[in-house]
């Protein structure tokens, strides 16, 4: 899959776009202090295999009995802030629906967003680099594969251990750098997840590395038909506190376009009239678990 050119122009127009967390936020669950019949909570609880990012997932466990073939699986990364946006009354919705076994990938922290460890986790290796550092806050990056391995291999297994897990139901979400981790995990792995939600995700990053990789996507998806579900606010800016723009759409739309001649990979776009880059968290989330409610 070759990039367009009108594609590689929209992306340095929107080489700038916002993706820094909000400002210093606790996390605050109100799922957790509930814990309401629909579902049930508890934590698990890792290290990264060089010990320097300190997991922990919480999992919820619906009340309903797992399916023969187990429960499927929402994956949410940026977990304390994924806890923190969902309602007790949407779990409930959710318990009446698909009922899938909720897993908040997330840190062990108090707080919302854990700037420094998820700028590790969910960017990508970038060749030619002297150094593996984030473009805008200047953290080490370039550790998604690393971070993808251990959710694999070893999350993956600890939560099969609290609850049986369908593997052919597995949806990864992720907002900002968590849709450009989402990406990454489609782009190279694309058997390891059938459901893909990327929200917001930073296009941008790197003169659109994450773009890249989308090269020869068919020949990697072999038995694999995952779905990519991508969704972004038309009131988010190119760059950091800039204004919204007309053509602020345009790299999504045109990556979307691109991935839809990919066979065998179902693709859709979905647009969030008004809403801004950090709103887009809850709302996208909201939308994923809606689309699980039925």
């Amino acid at each position: 899959m070759k990039l367009s050119p009108l594609f590689l122009g929209l992306l340095l127009v929107a080489g700038s776009a916002v993706a820094r967390p909000e400002p210093e936020q606790k996390m605050q669950a109100a799922v957790l202090q509930t814990q309401g019949a629909a579902y049930r909570f508890s934590t698990l609880d890792l290290d990264s295999a060089d010990g320097q990012r300190h997991y922990r997932l919480w999992v919820g466990k619906p009340a309903r009995p797992a399916p023969a073939a187990g429960y499927p699986v929402l994956w949410m990364l940026d977990g304390n802030a994924a806890l923190s946006a969902l309602e007790p009354a949407e779990l409930e919705r959710l318990a009446g629906g698909q009922a899938p076994l909720l897993v908040a990938v997330g840190y062990r922290t108090e707080q919302r967003i854990e700037r420094t460890a998820r700028t590790r986790d969910y960017t990508p290796w970038v060749a030619g680099l002297e150094a593996q550092v984030d473009p805008l806050t200047g953290q080490p990056s370039g550790g998604v594969d690393a971070f993808l391995d251990l959710l694999v291999g070893r999350m993956r297994p600890l939560v099969a251990r609290v609850a049986p897990i369908d593997p052919r139901r597995q949806t990864l979400w992720g907002h900002s750098y968590g849709g450009l981790a989402v990406l990454h995990a489609l782009f190279t792995r694309p058997e390891a997840f059938s459901g893909y939600a990327a929200a917001s995700p930073s296009l941008w990053w790197r003169d659109g590395a994450i773009v890249a990789e989308a090269e020869g996507l068919a020949g990697r998806l072999g038995d694999a038909r995952p779905r990519l579900l991508l969704m972004r606010g038309t009131a988010e800016p190119a760059r950091p506190r800039a204004p919204g723009g007309a053509d602020n759409e345009g790299p999504a739309r045109a990556l979307v376009a691109q991935l839809q001649q990919v066979p065998g990979l179902e693709v859709s776009y979905q647009r969030f009239e008004g809403l801004n880059h950090g709103p887009m968290l809850p709302a996208s989330l909201h939308r994923v678990i809606e689309g699980m409610s039925h």
